[in-house]
């Protein structure tokens, strides 16, 4: 699978070969989705809590004699349907971690990363770095590779000139290639790679 590889001019520089066990696996849509799910949510912190009538301070005393008011009966001041009382049924910490086999994971990423080959959603360039953070030259290079859209970008490595550069960008996101996953690669509509990071995904996916 040949794929053209850019200039930061946005010229076609070269031809480069994709591997075929991770950039042109077939569409698995359950798997995708189960993948995405369970990314989102172990990323929640499961800490919400409330307080039950048990719990809530205040006194346990009976407002008023349960007969001959006229009123309806009446417990302690703790009671849910009082204001400032307890919570029924309300939230309490706990672990939304859902698990998934290993081999799941991995068919996931690389059915999303095929996709967007297919699509035509990925750009490569031969090499991304700056001197020094500039939002311009982020801006110029995307102008020129034809991307108006919301964009992942994938580094070898870490690269903290470019993630500052990308900063100021709301539907940028820069990542080092080791820390690609699914939620990223559906969030955003394309995806510009540098060479290095490709061929560091395959290493790491393709086996």
């Amino acid at each position: 699978m040949q794929v053209p590889v850019y200039s930061l001019s946005g010229e076609v520089v070269e031809q480069t070969e994709l591997s075929q066990a991770v950039f042109a696996i077939p569409f698995n849509e359950a798997v995708v989705h189960q993948a995405m799910v369970r990314q989102l949510a172990n990323g929640r912190q499961g800490t919400a809590s409330t307080k039950t009538r048990g719990e809530v301070s205040g006194s346990t005393r009976k407002l008023y004699p349960q007969k001959h008011t006229g009123r309806a009966r009446r417990g302690d001041i703790k009671s849910p349907i009082l204001r400032g009382g307890g919570v029924v049924f309300g939230p309490k910490p706990r672990t939304y971690r859902q698990s998934m086999p290993k081999k799941m994971r991995r068919l996931a990423l690389r059915c999303v990363l095929s996709s967007k080959v297919r699509e035509g959603s990925i750009r490569l360039l031969q090499e991304l770095d700056f001197k020094e953070p500039k939002t311009k030259d982020m801006i110029n290079i995307l102008s020129s590779l034809g991307v108006g859209s919301s964009v992942l970008i994938l580094t070898d490595e870490s690269a903290p000139n470019v993630a500052k550069s990308a900063a100021n960008l709301p539907e940028v996101k820069v990542l080092p290639s080791a820390l690609v996953n699914v939620v990223d690669l559906l969030s955003y509509e394309v995806l510009v790679a540098t060479v290095p990071a490709i061929r560091n995904i395959e290493e790491i996916w393709g086996t």
